[in-house]
């Protein structure tokens, strides 16, 4: 994480309300608890079925279960609807959700659990293309991501900072990530955009069978940060990820688990609180659980914390 989030997150840290003075722990939530993940395959599936499963057994009035959706987008639109209780959200999603920016008509009233890993924006082609960056995708056929996910929204910030349109410089397709790894390795596009946590199964997958590569991104990251601001971060994916022979440069988001803000604060602590009573289990359901932790957990700017996390954040750290 990035100086300036580790410093926002102890700000934030030292200023968080101080618990109720009745320190009995909040009476456990009951209900039906659905959390929208994303498309299977990717990392969101995998890590909110183990959270979904986390849920279910430590909450036995409780009934959860998982959503598979497009990603972000839908994600965001599904919480403010009430047609799930909690949903995964890149942060550049959740800014455009809470400003009321395009794809959003109004502002969304989510806020954050927690912050849970970084996002890698990976570009994946096969070993012999001769895409070697963004901007030689000119021409060609490509899937930026399936309809409301945060795939689709970078990948097409990240085409047009690369002078292309996604309209009319590239064949567009919207595919999640497990069509788009089965179109490439069938020839039936040149390159798919994916943003996801490391390593993502459906990519994985992939290799096994055809010969792939990520492009560096390297060339892109700059003008991305200085068109759509700080939430992006230049990192790298290391080469052992997926056995290639360096590591790439690339772009990160961090995630959140995002929730209403007028959700029970007895409700939006426990499931706060088994993000971390359960990370033992979320590591066996996707190794990016490995990544939370309580010290940057907080940093979800630009989402405020609702209150009841606020709260098992402020008892977890005396």
């Amino acid at each position: 994480m990035p100086v300036a989030r580790l410093l926002v997150a102890a700000l934030v840290l030292i200023l968080l309300p101080t618990a109720c003075s009745d320190s009995d722990v909040p009476d456990r939530p009951s209900g039906a608890i659905a959390v929208a993940t994303g498309n299977p395959g990717g990392v969101y599936a995998e890590y909110g079925a183990g959270y979904a499963d986390v849920v279910g057994r430590r909450l036995p009035e409780a009934s959860a279960r998982v959503l598979h959706t497009g990603g972000s987008v839908e994600n965001l639109r599904k919480v403010e609807a009430g047609q799930a209780q909690a949903g995964f959200a890149l942060a550049d999603a959740a800014a455009d959700a809470v400003a009321g920016r395009p794809p959003f008509s109004q502002p969304l009233p989510v806020v954050a659990l927690a912050a849970l890993y970084d996002n890698y924006v990976q570009l994946v082609v096969r070993a012999d293309s001769p895409v070697r960056s963004a901007k030689a995708l000119r021409g060609l056929r490509v899937s930026v991501g399936s309809d409301g996910s945060g795939t689709a929204l970078i990948a097409e910030r990240i085409l047009k900072v690369a002078g292309l349109s996604p309209q009319t410089d590239v064949t567009s397709l919207r595919l999640n990530v497990r069509d788009s790894a089965a179109a490439l390795a069938a020839g039936r596009i040149d390159a798919f955009f994916w943003s996801g946590g490391l390593p993502t199964g459906a990519i994985s997958e992939l290799r096994r069978g055809t010969e792939i590569r990520l492009v560096d991104l390297g060339d892109v990251v700059g003008e991305l940060t200085r068109a759509y601001g700080e939430l992006y971060t230049e990192t790298t994916v290391p080469a052992v990820v997926y056995g290639a022979q360096s590591a790439v440069t690339t772009v990160s988001v961090p995630n959140f688990l995002v929730v209403r803000r007028d959700m029970a604060e007895s409700e939006a602590y426990w499931l706060t609180r088994l993000l971390f009573d359960g990370q033992a289990q979320l590591i066996r359901a996707h190794p990016e659980a490995r990544r939370l932790d309580r010290r940057s957990a907080i940093a979800t700017h630009p989402l405020e914390l609702h209150p009841g996390a606020a709260r098992w954040y402020r008892e977890a750290h005396p």
